[in-house]
């Protein structure tokens, strides 16, 4: 059996990131009930919207589900407290040291995973105890590693670093990206971009609207000095790469940045100022489905390319 599958108990090795101000509790329902493993994106949540979220999550699934925890949450320990009274069963933490939580939610009985950009963050999970780690390349959406290792490459060099699951992560959202994914050694693949276009994610629908018109190319990885995140262009983006091109100081790009960017963009729809993070991935995108089509079309894919490698028969 799929180590993924026999770790949390799903039919599926499709786990949906934890996206901040996409992942609310239908996201995260639907994607579990379609076979999956979905996930509460808890970093843009305030702790009583999270006990609200869990409380919603459990009502319109029977399935396990997780929660995405950044580490550098400011009210972090309010989140465990309720994480831990809920009896989450899976917990993704990320943006931080592991070892801070892990002990405490798996004492809990919680699997955790932690999210990695690098090998050598892969092996200090594995020591801090994580069950498995994301493995996720630059092409991926959202708050990304600074190497810019590739998908392509870190799948590998993380699996011959630990024993513990692998699951990959970045440029992914299609059968075929899975069955790739699989075959450089992961166990297991997180999708986050295709999952954003679809009716039951949190994002407000112009954002929804402008992924799936994006094009290859109109994303980027920038603000590296603070966070790096990669981003769909516009005139929020452009302001950044004027300051780029005027050697701004960090402080200057804080300042432009400021607070709220993400929220403004991706949950209240302002596509001009707010910070639209989506994925290299999102130029494949061409319509809305539901989370339980996007899951069903992905296997199906995966199964019938398994399927043609097989028939064809490449040895050399």
């Amino acid at each position: 059996m799929n180590r993924v599958n026999a770790l949390f108990g799903i039919k599926y090795p499709i786990i949906q990131a934890g996206m901040i101000w996409c992942s609310g509790w239908e996201l995260a329902s639907a994607v579990s009930n379609a076979g999956g493993l979905g996930i509460l994106g808890a970093g843009s949540m305030y702790p009583h919207i999270l006990d609200e979220q869990l409380n919603k999550c459990k009502a319109a699934t029977d399935k396990p589900f997780g929660v995405n925890l950044p580490l550098l949450y400011p009210d972090i320990d309010k989140h465990i407290e309720t994480i831990i009274r809920h009896k989450v069963p899976v917990v993704i933490t990320s943006a931080g040291n592991p070892k801070t939580w892990t002990s405490i939610l798996k004492n809990e009985g919680i699997k955790v995973i932690h999210v990695v950009s690098s090998a050598k963050f892969a092996l200090k999970s594995q020591d801090a105890g994580v069950d498995a780690v994301v493995a996720e390349g630059f092409e991926a959406g959202g708050h990304n590693g600074r190497e810019e290792t590739t998908t392509l490459c870190l799948i590998p060099l993380v699996k011959e670093a630990v024993q513990i699951p692998v699951i990959a992560a970045g440029g992914i959202g299609t059968g075929r990206a899975m069955v790739a994914a699989m075959a450089l050694g992961a166990d297991g693949v997180q999708i986050g971009s295709r999952f954003v276009a679809t009716p039951e994610s949190s994002a407000h629908q112009s954002f929804k609207d402008r992924v799936v018109q994006a094009n290859e190319g109109d994303t980027l990885l920038t603000l590296k000095e603070l966070t790096p995140v990669r981003l769909l262009k516009n005139s929020f983006f452009n302001e950044v790469m004027a300051a780029y091109e005027r050697d701004a100081s960090k402080e200057e790009l804080e300042q432009i940045l400021g607070r709220g960017r993400a929220k403004k963009g991706m949950f209240e729809g302002d596509l001009e100022n707010g910070e639209l993070e989506i994925g290299q991935v999102s130029a494949l995108i061409k319509s809305m489905k539901p989370a339980a089509a996007v899951v069903e079309e992905i296997i199906t894919e995966y199964n019938q390319i398994r399927r043609e490698l097989n028939h064809n028969n490449y040895e050399f």
